[in-house]
């Protein structure tokens, strides 16, 4: 029994992953001995991943007869709680094959995918748990998850690039991503103790990469694999670096986890912890301004070179908030454009889209999403590992499912405003959409949204679940919102 995602033609590619014809299988294998007796069963020892599936009989004597062959769908049970309602059968083929993957890459962890690795990496599960706070509802498994990166923690506080694994391996980036995942369900959970008895935790990942810092609070030869994306012209995923060890990358990331940690120390924790994290950030900021700011390309540069550009860092630049609004759309301008930045892969591109939202730009999102439409005319049914996907390794990895998160963060503008959820912030990105509505899960309930669109009115119902407020913003105006049901016209 041969287990495949896809089929191989001559030179090793997938092509489109419905034609056979002319395509040979390749991957793991159960070989089977027979006994020779009637009604004999077999299940494999762990659950096998596959799209297609190649019998291969070879008969001494005797005939072998094959009574039946079936497969069992094995993961973890999320339930889709989530709603899109729209005319766009686009969307809705996008959230299948993106809840799909979701499912898939998800069994007493999370993890990259089921195929190969099966390990759960922080980087992925950032993704993926934000695609199981707004399409299910159930923290379970991000707790779980949350909890066995603190268990990987290092005796010098790094935390490893995944967990559970018995190799060690070390993403430093990934590290700086933890602290993220415990802010972000800061603000999606509802268990406040639970994050604030891993504060300890942060701090002792945010002391290790403290260690590293030069004079000019800039980070430097942080030793791991210090990988960002995978991006064709880089080596192994790793983002330009000088030869002094600067990356506007790691910096930039290194930014991210201090802003994350004063957010949850402001929250939870202790001032001093503030303080001290506070007058880092606004030295780093100082720094990255100094060392990769072009004028003349309104652009962040990789390196002091300044000799090279990317999508990364000019996101992560936006998402941090180290410019002004006006040079944000600058930015965002460049990120749509400028076809000489290094590209993000489908995994990096959650960060693009987050920051050409941040910078005005969310009404565009649905012209972003061409490589998932490449997936699907490649007869993918969920989404590869990256960008190139006539060769992508992995065809099936859930970092790719972001449009299921921003189906309902960006496009119907749903996140939340304050810890716990408590508080709501809604505003929608329709772009040339007439009407368009659903419903996602919170803490204490749904959250749904309706919005109809003509000419230049909008109609929108918002309703709350109780004790739940916020407010809703449209061309620039901020409308309040109470707990139930809410009808705007503007």
């Amino acid at each position: 029994l041969s287990y495949a995602e896809g089929l191989f033609d001559s030179e090793g590619a997938k092509g489109n992953r419905n034609v056979i014809e002319g395509k040979s299988m390749a991957g793991r294998r159960d070989s089977i001995i027979s006994n020779g007796k009637n009604n004999q069963e077999y299940t494999s020892l762990t659950y096998r991943t596959y799209r297609y599936l190649e019998v291969g009989v070879e008969t001494a004597d005797e005939p072998l007869v094959i009574n039946d062959i079936y497969g069992t769908f094995t993961g973890y049970p999320f339930q889709m709680k989530a709603n899109l309602v729209s005319d766009r059968e686009e969307l809705s083929d996008m959230m299948d094959i993106g809840w799909r993957t979701a499912r898939l890459c998800a069994v007493d962890t999370y993890m990259d995918c089921p195929y190969y690795e099966r390990l759960q990496y922080v980087g992925d599960t950032r993704i993926q748990h934000f695609v199981s706070f707004y399409n299910s509802g159930d923290d379970r498994l991000i707790k779980n998850a949350i909890n066995l990166i603190d268990y990987s923690r290092q005796p010098n506080g790094h935390t490893l690039s995944r967990y559970p694994d018995r190799q060690n391996q070390v993403i430093p980036t990934y590290s700086l991503w933890y602290i993220a995942m415990l802010y972000d369900y800061m603000m999606y959970g509802s268990d406040t103790d639970f994050i604030k008895e891993k504060l300890m935790g942060s701090r002792q990942v945010l002391n290790y990469f403290i260690t590293f810092l030069d004079e000019d609070g800039s980070l430097k030869n942080v030793p791991g694999w210090n990988y960002t994306d995978w991006v064709p012209e880089w080596n192994f995923g790793m983002a330009p670096m000088a030869e002094d060890g600067s990356s506007a990358a790691l910096d930039l990331q290194m930014l991210t986890a201090l802003q994350y940690g004063i957010a949850l120390e402001e929250e939870l924790g202790k001032t001093e912890f503030v303080q001290l994290y506070t007058s880092m950030a606004d030295q780093l900021v100082e720094t990255i301004k100094r060392k990769y700011w072009v004028e003349s390309k309104q652009l962040f540069a990789d390196t002091p070179a300044k000799d090279t550009y990317s999508q990364h860092v000019n996101s992560l630049a936006i998402l941090t908030d180290i410019v002004e609004e006006d040079t944000k759309k600058a930015i965002g301008k460049s990120l749509l454009e400028d076809e000489s930045l290094a590209p993000t892969s489908i995994y990096f591109s959650y960060y693009l889209h987050l920051a050409l939202n941040d910078a005005g730009y969310g009404d565009q999102y649905l012209d972003w999403l061409d490589v998932w439409r490449r997936n699907m005319e490649l007869g993918l049914t969920t989404w590869g590992e990256t960008s190139q996907v006539e060769t992508t390794r992995s065809d099936c990895h859930a970092w790719g499912s972001s449009p299921n998160i921003e189906f309902f963060r960006i496009l119907l503008g749903i996140e939340s405003a304050s810890p716990n959820f408590k508080t709501v912030r809604i505003a929608p990105n329709l772009g040339d959409i007439k009407k368009i509505g659903g419903a996602m899960p919170h803490p204490a309930g749904m959250i749904s949204v309706d919005y109809k669109k003509a000419g230049k009115k909008l109609e929108a119902t918002i309703t709350l679940p109780k004790g739940v407020d916020g407010e809703f913003v449209w061309n620039g105006q901020v409308n309040a919102l109470k707990a139930g049901e809410n009808k705007l016209n503007l």
